[in-house]
């Protein structure tokens, strides 16, 4: 996919999250105030940090898809592991936010206050519409193989989470007041999630940033090249992530006796099958050695 086309695909997605984010921050803070529902006024601040990393991606996706150049001659697919783990980060501070308030609301017995039933009609829609949101947000993440996006996808998954237990609370509030506590022990649930999700993200833009092999992929190369006629053996395999892509290296065994031009077609064979393999991966160098 050209690079204009991902940044259309990308900002399109990301810009409907962006209007969305706004109207349900607003719809949460003006409802949470008039009902009196703490848990709903925290949940549009969870909202309005949506907007912070959808601007991310919205500003980051022109950066990252750009095509190699002198400055950067493997290309500026990282740039995307830097959004990615901004992401990650922004997802881990809402979880604490959101833990520990609700651990305060537990411990200072403020949460049995019964808030008003049109805060879960506003948590309801929330739910549906943040949901929808990570749906298509995560099938074009898909479709461009943005990890950024998909990131941004799971903070939606994790606004849709944390408004769960807000519509549930608001619900059991309102017809057994005693029980309006659920609020905040729900919201401890949700917090956990949002912190796992974000460590589940951040794992592999660390591991990207810092050119982690990936066994894995790196025996899938092997197992491509090893049936690229003319070779006799693969070994030194490494396999790192770039971007939504994967750059590999690996040496490749020949007939000694094979001239070098013989040897480079060998070489450029397994380069053209490792890359047309379905791997994701772009770019191959391949060292041709001698089977002694």
């Amino acid at each position: 996919m050209e690079g204009s086309e991902k940044i259309r695909q990308v900002r399109r997605v990301t810009v409907a999250g962006m209007a969305v984010n706004v109207c349900l921050a607003s719809a949460k803070a003006v409802a949470g105030w008039l009902c009196s529902s703490h848990a709903l006024v925290a949940d549009a601040v969870h909202s309005l940090s949506d907007l912070v990393t959808d601007a991310a991606v919205v500003l980051g996706v022109k950066f990252w898809v750009a095509p190699a150049d002198d400055a950067h001659p493997y290309g500026h697919g990282k740039i995307e592991a830097l959004v990615t783990l901004f992401i990650s980060l922004a997802l881990a501070l809402v979880a604490y936010e959101l833990g520990a308030a609700a651990v305060g609301r537990l411990v200072s017995g403020n949460a049995a206050a019964r808030p008003g039933l049109a805060a879960c009609a506003v948590a309801v829609a929330s739910v549906v519409f943040k949901e929808s949101l990570f749906v298509w947000t995560r099938r074009v993440a898909h479709r461009v193989k943005s990890t950024a996006l998909e990131a941004n996808a799971w903070h939606h998954r994790s606004d849709a989470f944390s408004s769960m237990p807000v519509a549930l609370a608001v619900g059991m509030a309102w017809l057994v007041p005693s029980l309006a506590w659920v609020d905040s022990a729900g919201a401890l649930l949700v917090a956990a999630f949002i912190l796992r999700v974000s460590w589940q993200l951040a794992k592999p833009a660390l591991q990207e940033l810092v050119d982690a092999d990936i066994d894995a992929k790196a025996a899938a190369v092997v197992s491509v090249a090893e049936k690229v006629p003319g070779v006799r053996g693969v070994h030194k395999a490494r396999a790192r992530r770039y971007g939504g892509l994967f750059q590999v290296d690996l040496h490749v065994q020949v007939n000694p006796s094979l001239s070098v031009a013989e040897g480079h077609a060998i070489g450029h064979a397994v380069k053209e099958a490792v890359c047309a393999a379905g791997l994701d991966v772009n770019d191959a160098v391949v060292h041709v050695e001698p089977d002694v």
